[in-house]
């Protein structure tokens, strides 16, 4: 991952091509000091929603690597997350 200042970043897809995402927030998590990023790429699924990734990352690296997030927990824990913030957005 290849940080830029303007939130955005770029990344390596599955094919080797460089995708150029977007950050949408970065939370940290006080009990685990795990350290989460939500992003997209600015494409659309088949209903025309915004794709959004969520990975795990340590922020103090200079080039952080994205790790999976494996654990239902986790996801519940993000998709919180980004429920609330497209609450507060549509108010």
């Amino acid at each position: 991952m290849e940080n830029k200042q303007d939130n955005t970043f770029t990344i390596i897809n599955d094919k080797g091509e460089e995708v150029q995402c977007e950050v949408l927030f970065t939370y940290t998590n006080e009990e685990t000091s795990v350290d989460y990023i939500a992003y997209t790429d600015n494409t659309s699924d088949e209903e025309g929603n915004t794709k959004v990734y969520a990975s795990i990352f340590n922020p103090e690296e200079e080039n952080p690597v994205l790790l999976p997030i494996e654990t239902d927990e986790e996801w519940e824990l993000i998709e919180g997350i980004l429920e609330s913030l497209t609450e507060n957005e549509e108010e």
